[in-house]
């Protein structure tokens, strides 16, 4: 048993038929069953893709959609969060991202290993605490968006809650198209190796998301150009730097250049003249005929 616990800790996502391949591999011929029975009694279990990360739960009370009548038409006018996962070389990560639905602006985001309620709660704490609030506020019905610690947050504010059908992904397309920007864009090109390297990666590729690429759906703009009427943070950068160069007066004038060296006269001649003498017989022949 100590052997199958310091393997779960290096290695949380191995179930048992990799934890009996690992043991196999120290020397220990164990079975399946026996590691399982094993696992069960010290009650671990590997962490692995659930089929859903929107299970609702049972009591939970579920509030309409919203989003299907009014126009959303500014910034902070409704947000919208969904749970995706972010697979790694070894293992996974669940990411919860808050959504602007108007911008497509992501204010917070979080990452987890497990589907807990509190990683999600800390996204939206995040994201208004920097941002103004939204009007409305969209989710699916998963457990961790229909508890009370969640929708109670919400309603402390005075934001009305909005929940997507079940088993509509059209409801909350907003967030579906930011999971697939994440995924193609970031996580197909960059397995991570480790959480933190996860956190890293998904962070520098939202800031990109956010300041830096332009999205065809607000006509090449950047969704910080839209939420705060800027400039692309590129073009930003490089507008400073030329403010900060000292502009050239009109009145002033260019320095002159030198006058490059005659290519004929006697000086002209005579220096051709030594370079031709220091070289070898067929250099000065063929030097003669250019």
């Amino acid at each position: 048993m100590r052997q199958i616990d310091e393997l779960h800790l290096n290695y949380p996502f191995a179930g048992s038929r990799m934890l009996r391949d690992l043991l196999g591999h120290q020397g220990l011929d164990v079975g399946r069953r026996h590691i399982r029975t094993r696992m069960r009694r010290m009650g671990i279990e590997a962490i692995y893709r659930r089929p859903s990360t929107s299970k609702p739960a049972p009591g939970h009370r579920i509030d309409p959609y919203l989003l299907r009548g009014p126009a959303i038409t500014r910034p902070s006018q409704a947000w919208a969060m969904d749970i995706t996962y972010i697979p790694m070389a070894r293992g996974f990560v669940y990411l919860a991202a808050v959504v602007d639905c108007f911008s497509r602006r992501v204010p917070a985001w979080k990452l987890s290993i497990t589907m807990e309620t509190s990683f999600c709660i800390e996204a939206l704490e995040e994201a208004l605490s920097r941002n103004e609030e939204p009007e409305i506020f969209s989710t699916d019905q998963g457990s961790q968006f229909t508890s009370e610690a969640f929708t109670g947050r919400l309603k402390q504010e005075g934001i009305r809650i909005s929940m997507d059908g079940k088993g509509r992904k059209r409801d909350n397309v907003f967030v579906e198209r930011i999971r697939k920007s994440i995924q193609y864009e970031e996580v197909c090109l960059h397995a991570c190796a480790s959480v933190g390297e996860a956190r890293t990666s998904i962070g520098r590729y939202l800031e990109f998301y956010n300041s830096i690429r332009p999205h065809s759906s607000l006509k090449a703009l950047t969704p910080d150009q839209v939420s705060f009427n800027r400039m692309p943070e590129p073009i930003t950068a490089l507008k400073q730097k030329q403010e900060q160069e000292l502009p050239l007066k009109k009145e002033q004038k260019l320095p002159e250049l030198p006058v490059p060296p005659q290519s004929s006269g006697p000086l002209f001649e005579s220096a051709v003249a030594k370079v031709l003498n220091g070289l070898p017989a067929q250099s000065t022949l063929l030097a003669s005929n250019i």
